[in-house]
């Protein structure tokens, strides 16, 4: 072949690109294959599970490989956008100190020495050791702890198994008393994605729910809109967060004391006549009985133990009241702050209800009443013996109350548990005072935990099962009931990496071995899919090519004449003054008590969120960590200067209790009270095989030996932990 000089130099220049881009990186030479013409994009639809707001994403996909992630125009939770976490779903598939093939422990839990195995023989151990726990102590001596999507695969598995015994740190370690003072007032939870009408609310409420760095998207998008659309905005939080600096009106309010603040406000709109008088005339009953119930909750009482002036107490109030009902009480989600949060949800829906605003346009809209059906299915067997789920608390929910579990495999009573099953959790992380955790793990014969990253309780089990990232495989389709019904498709964007798999066909192999097979009976999960689609009468291909399809004429979000709404409620009304929990020998209408303030020389110690992470399960993520590396505690600055600390200083925090942080940077601020630190959740994990975040930052979770149970729900309030600071060593 000849070449002429110009050809010559135009393809050298091309070669010469090419070498370049290669060298950067193989994003950065397919990304210029692209462009050169030498290769083609498919783009595959998907949703995200780096958190679990269950956002639409698209992957483009070059020769094999996912070079970028957008948000998917036609899903209602990303609307054509991503946050960094989702953005953040490249470096979780790449990340290099992912889980690539089965695990069997061979040394001492927790020490950290594996053999690698096949996954037959990973499976036929827990397969053997799950048949000899049911053989000598039934199949109730079991326990699954589980979360996100794996849920959909190995609770079935463990249902037919025959255990009974289900935790979800959801429930008791976070949403679960939100949930329970919703439904004991409405006989609904306010859902999840919360069903809050921002875009069309006149004032929006926010108590300790920080919009902004608890990234759930669609719901930033709705509250930014809001915000540039004049809505005023009112946030109550002892911490200057960056939904506070939106705000009209901040009120940094002493930790614990939110209900005393709610109580108040609920008195302000009786007495100044501000409620919605038409509406709980036909809606509510108990309205008499909480008035008087409330009548003591006066502006200047609550000014004392809130710390904030009773003038603002009154104007907000007010606020709330010349707007309703567009107004917009944030029912928040991490609910489980100082054992009392049950009623301190239930003054939040009451407020709501005050106001007309649940079922009502800029307050809670309605979900839709429109469903798919899930398709038939081989039923579980009846467990022989009573769950432990609900660890005698009357209003604990179904997803479990997990420390419940845990006590019980320390006890055991009562009734043995001898096995633990863990997916998509980290109960290192996600349950207070570890030395529990590890005490009950102790006594275990199996622990066996389904993750794709080395996490702090992964590396304590006695056989690891590697699941593959959200981007490689099928899972459960979601069903979105917002004020539409629509149905969401993960499908895998590129085959599995090394020797990882997705956790339906985990779920379905291992119930081969325990000849549970039955109730496994589809071929592959797609197959399930495809039958549930059919079912449902929905166009598979038509959800494959477009990743999420939204069923019309199934919206009816607010109360109209032929639109009324239905309260499954004992009474079949908005439950002011609950007769269900004066029943059960609890205060009907939420009263409020006064907690411990911390010691001389301490600090409560309160927690929460980074825009770029999702608890522990993204802190190692290569393209996540860079944004932020490790967390810091937030002290005043007064307070910090006076410690001798500076922001930048490393420090280390010591509870009441002498339980050590890891060393921690000192984040001196005025936008703190003087008497909290904050910190980010999810850090200070000590294992070395993350080796980007691995020691790095401090651990709140080490730090809360003592947690206060919610008596009504059993959910563990888990702000009531003091600490100091001292300087390293």
């Amino acid at each position: 072949m000849k070449l002429s000089r110009r050809t010559f130099l135009k393809t050298s220049g091309i070669a010469t690109a090419g070498i370049a881009a290669a060298t950067a990186g193989p994003e950065k030479f397919l990304l210029w294959a692209e462009e050169a013409g030498l290769i083609q994009a498919t783009y595959v639809p998907t949703f995200c599970e780096i958190c679990f707001w269950k956002c639409g994403a698209i992957a483009k996909v070059l020769n094999g490989r996912v070079v970028k992630l957008d948000g998917n125009p036609v899903h209602g939770n990303s609307r054509g956008k991503l946050c960094a976490r989702g953005n953040g779903g490249i470096g979780l598939l790449y990340d290099k100190d992912r889980l690539k093939t089965p695990l069997i422990n061979v040394g001492k839990r927790g020490e950290g020495k594996y053999r690698k195995a096949t996954w037959d023989e990973a499976l036929g151990v827990v397969a053997e050791k799950m048949k000899g726990i049911r053989e000598q102590y039934g199949p109730e001596a079991m326990a699954i702890f589980t979360h996100g999507a794996p849920t959909d695969h190995f609770l079935p598995l463990l249902s037919a198994y025959g255990t009974p015994n289900v935790g979800m740190p959801s429930f008791a370690q976070c949403r679960g008393p939100r949930d329970v003072g919703y439904e004991l007032t409405f006989g609904e939870g306010p859902g999840s994605p919360e069903r809050v009408d921002l875009v069309n609310s006149k004032v929006m409420v926010l108590i300790g729910s920080h919009l902004g760095e608890n990234m759930h998207n669609s719901q930033v998008q709705d509250f930014a809109e809001a915000i540039g659309r004049g809505s005023k905005l009112i946030v109550v939080d002892p911490r200057y967060s960056i939904a506070a600096g939106k705000a009209e009106q901040w009120l940094p309010i002493r930790p614990a004391t939110d209900l005393a603040l709610l109580l108040a406000w609920i008195n302000i709109i009786i007495t100044e006549g501000l409620y919605d008088r038409a509406y709980l005339d036909q809606y509510a009953e108990g309205f008499a009985e909480l008035a008087r119930e409330v009548s003591h909750c006066t502006p200047e009482w609550a000014a004392k133990e809130t710390d904030l002036p009773a003038a603002q107490i009154v104007e907000t109030a007010r606020m709330m009241g010349h707007n309703a009902p567009a107004v917009t009480i944030h029912p928040g989600r991490h609910a489980t702050w100082y054992g009392d949060d049950v009623q301190r949800s239930r003054a939040m829906a009451i407020l709501t209800a005050l106001l007309g605003s649940w079922g009502r346009s800029g307050g809670m809209f309605f979900a839709t009443k429109a469903s798919l059906p899930k398709g038939e299915s081989k039923p579980f067997p009846e467990p022989t013996k009573a769950s432990l789920n609900g660890g005698g608390y009357p209003f604990a929910g179904a997803e479990g109350v997990t420390q419940a579990i845990r006590t019980a495999t320390i006890t055991g009573a009562p009734y043995p548990l001898k096995g633990w099953f863990v997916s998509g959790t980290n109960l290192m992380k996600s349950l207070p005072n570890q030395q529990e955790t590890v005490d009950a793990i102790a006594k275990l014969d199996l622990l066996v935990v389904v993750d794709v990253m080395p996490m702090d309780l992964t590396m304590m089990a006695d056989v690891i099962l590697p699941e593959c990232t959200y981007l490689e495989r099928h899972d459960a389709l979601a069903i979105g009931k917002g004020k539409s019904l629509s149905v969401s498709l993960r499908q895998p964007v590129i085959k599995p990496l090394y020797d990882s798999q997705p956790g339906w066909w985990i779920a379905k192999e291992l119930a081969k071995k325990l000849d549970l097979g039955e109730y496994f009976p589809w071929n592959s999960y797609e197959e399930k899919i495809k039958a549930q689609c059919k079912t449902g009468g929905i166009s598979y291909d038509d959800l494959k090519k477009l990743g999420c399809l939204t069923i019309p004429d199934t919206s009816a979000p607010y109360i109209t004449p032929e639109n009324q709404p239905t309260f499954k409620t004992e009474s079949g009304k908005i439950q002011l003054y609950s007769k269900e929990l004066k029943e059960k020998g609890f205060d009907p209408v939420p009263v409020y008590v006064r907690h411990p303030l911390p010691p001389e020389g301490f600090f409560r110690l309160t927690y929460g969120r980074s825009s770029v992470h999702t608890f522990s399960r993204t802190t190692n993520n290569p393209a996540l960590n860079e944004l932020y590396k490790e967390n810091e505690v937030w002290i005043n600055a007064n307070k910090a200067k006076a410690l001798g600390f500076s922001s930048g200083d490393y420090a280390v925090l010591v509870n009441q209790d002498g339980a050590k942080s890891n060393r921690i940077r000192v984040k001196a601020t005025q936008r703190i009270r003087e008497d909290m630190v904050y910190m980010v959740h999810g850090w200070g994990s000590l294992g070395k095989e993350l080796s980007r975040s691995g020691r790095k930052g401090a651990d709140d979770q080490g730090l809360i030996t003592k947690y206060a149970v919610d008596p009504i729900a059993g959910s563990t309030g888990m702000r009531v932990n003091f600490v100091k600071l001292q300087k390293e060593g």
